[in-house]
């Protein structure tokens, strides 16, 4: 989403119970293997949005974020691109809103050719159940949503993608 990011405190590590001013973090659930994933997931995204422009550099104008899909409630999918700079790819954020895996899911975008994953929050690494696209996929020049091509997708269960176009 644009707009500066924020966290809380524990959210880091997927801390249960709320965060209290009068005590310290459960720090003890850093060493959990599921809590772990947490802290990986976190770091990586962190990782990811340094190293992509289209996911800082318009923060703050409105060119930098579209929506693609908005109004899926029978399937509970929100998809949006974010831009970065002129020659920036863009990038692709779709969310799967239910326990349901969503096969062969269609969504518009603004090139054909391939699409690489660069996040999956439900990969095994973060605790999750590994569906996914297998790193990347092609998109064909079939318009859908308002764009020229469109991408077949594996929508994780309970899960945020996000997909960048490549080459």
């Amino acid at each position: 989403h644009p707009g500066k990011k924020l966290i809380f405190m524990g959210s880091e590590f997927g801390q249960p119970e709320e965060w209290n001013h009068d005590t310290e973090l459960s720090w003890n659930f850093t060493s959990d293997p599921m809590h772990a994933g947490v802290r990986h997931l976190l770091r990586d995204i962190n990782t990811l949005y340094q190293q992509d422009r289209a996911l800082f550099a318009r923060d703050f104008t409105s060119d930098g974020f579209r929506w693609v899909i908005a109004d899926d409630r029978t399937q509970s999918v929100f998809a949006w691109l974010r831009f970065g700079a002129a020659g920036d790819a863009p990038v692709l954020v779709l969310c799967n809103f239910t326990p349901v895996p969503r096969y062969d899911y269609r969504v518009g975008v603004p090139e054909a050719g391939f699409w690489a994953e660069i996040l999956n929050t439900d990969a095994s690494a973060y605790g999750g159940s590994g569906i996914g696209n297998c790193g990347d996929t092609e998109a064909i020049a079939s318009g859908s949503h308002g764009f020229p091509a469109t991408l077949a997708l594996t929508l994780p269960p309970l899960a945020v993608i996000a997909l960048k176009r490549m080459g």
